[in-house]
């Protein structure tokens, strides 16, 4: 079914979907649908309702469950409930916190099934640009582009901010997109009563929503990023087949009259302009985003969004990108390392983790850290990063070897006859689990991929 939409909709990009509502309550959809919502993390998670996926599996049973949802959203009566507001500290240190919304169980499975109707068709119209909560790709994708046309002299960076994005996007504007591909009335009703669902605030407030998507449904960042496509098409455009920078050739000749060449790279809310070019053709480019973004009810961070030079370096999904001269020769090149404020906010779990005090068993922090170092390691595995995990192995052991000396009034002594194994090595372990060493992830490239991301849907071959 999902091949064929996006067959389709690739075929005729100016096609209208008429006729989706079925799919979406279809017993295969739903059921498809609530396996994605109970392989989530957040499944133990309740809503407004109280309910878990656990709780549905035990106390109502998987196949009344779905038979009750698909009868309420088949005959109309379906209505989504206020989402429940968190708030979560936001990654680096800062002290800021994201608030996300957590749909009651119902409406994720719902959420979900709609994603798999619509995704299909509106990937056929998403720019290769946009890396962010698309099938297939990843930030270290968007990563590998900003260091691909870096290297080409794409060197002056719009580093852009958009203020509380998922919080402040038009709903007219972007049902006005949802619209431009899908006629089924009672499809884009359904899209609606989701942006209008309202909110459940920490203190127990209800609150409507006349803005926004809220993180955290499953809906959401397809939602965002089919808005967020008019941003990238606009930015895009002279890129186009027949456009002036829709080959090499046409891009050097642009350049040789002074003229700029530029190209977005998008990760959902958060993107850069690459410019190959002055911080002139920056400051212009970023007025001229500022326009677009405002008819969909965003607007840019006048305190965080700045015209950098690669030279001078800037962060990006965690990473800090920087031009800079080879050490001890005179070539320079396009580095990624792992930004302070990535290895800030580890190294705050690490010490939350690590406490002398913790009442935690000895073997569940190991399993801990090995959970969050491994995580984090592997996403900053293809940077500059030997040495920064180094450190942080030095600093996580030692904390350790703190912690167990304080829980166990151990000296030194004693604690190298209890770490230090007979072939001279020490080791940190407990329940047979042990100490991961950062300092032993391997580091590599990642390969620039391009336009050879895959489709999770190839078009059949008849050959």
């Amino acid at each position: 079914m999902q091949a064929k939409l996006h067959r389709w909709a690739a075929a005729d990009p100016g096609r209208r979907f008429d006729d989706l509502f079925n799919l979406v309550y279809d017993p295969a959809t739903l059921l498809v649908a609530f396996d994605r919502v109970a392989g989530n993390r957040g499944a133990n998670t309740p809503g407004v309702d109280g309910l878990t996926v656990a709780d549905v599996e035990e106390r109502i049973g998987v196949s009344g469950f779905l038979d009750d949802l698909r009868a309420a959203v088949k005959d109309g009566s379906f209505r989504p409930l206020p989402v429940r507001e968190r708030k979560i500290p936001k990654p680096g240190g800062s002290g800021k916190v994201r608030k996300i919304g957590i749909p009651v169980i119902a409406d994720r499975v719902v959420q979900a099934a709609l994603v798999l109707v619509l995704e299909p068709i509106f990937e056929a119209d998403f720019l290769p640009v946009s890396y962010g909560f698309r099938p297939l790709r990843r930030a270290h994708d968007a990563i590998a582009e900003v260091h691909h046309f870096g290297t080409r002299g794409y060197r002056w960076v719009l580093d852009a901010d958009i203020e509380a994005a998922f919080d402040s996007l038009s709903h007219t504007a972007v049902m006005d997109r949802v619209r431009l591909r899908v006629k089924d009335k009672r499809v884009l009703a359904l899209v609606k009563a989701f942006l209008k669902a309202g909110i459940l605030t920490e203190p127990g407030a209800v609150q409507g929503t006349m803005t926004g998507t809220p993180q955290g449904g499953i809906l959401s960042p397809l939602i965002f990023n089919v808005a967020m496509s008019v941003l990238d098409e606009h930015v895009m455009e002279p890129w186009k087949p027949g456009g002036p920078m829709s080959t090499s050739g046409k891009r050097a000749y642009r350049r040789s009259k002074g003229a700029p060449t530029w190209r977005i790279v998008r990760y959902a809310d958060d993107f850069v302009v690459l410019v190959h070019g002055t911080r002139e053709d920056t400051e212009a480019l970023r007025e001229d985003v500022a326009a677009v973004l405002a008819p969909l009810g965003l607007r840019l961070s006048p305190s965080k969004t700045r015209v950098v030079h690669m030279g001078d370096g800037f962060e990006f999904l965690g990473f800090r990108i920087r031009w800079k001269r080879k050490r001890g020769t005179n070539k320079w090149y396009v580095y990624t390392f792992i930004a302070p404020s990535s290895v800030r906010a580890l190294k705050a779990k690490i010490r939350a983790l690590t406490h002398r005090t913790s009442q935690w068993e000895f073997r569940s922090v190991l399993v801990k850290l090995r959970q969050l170092m491994r995580g984090w390691a592997y996403y900053f595995r293809h940077a500059v990063a030997k040495r920064t995990f180094s450190k942080l192995d030095t600093f996580t052991w030692w904390r350790l070897v703190h912690m167990l000396r304080a829980r166990h009034r151990w000296n030194w002594g004693q604690l190298r006859r209890h770490l230090k194994t007979a072939s001279g090595r020490w080791v940190i372990a407990a329940g047979g689990v042990e100490y991961f060493r950062l300092q032993g992830v391997t580091v590599s490239r990642y390969s620039y991929r391009g336009a050879k991301i895959p489709s999770p849907w190839p078009s059949p071959n008849h050959a």
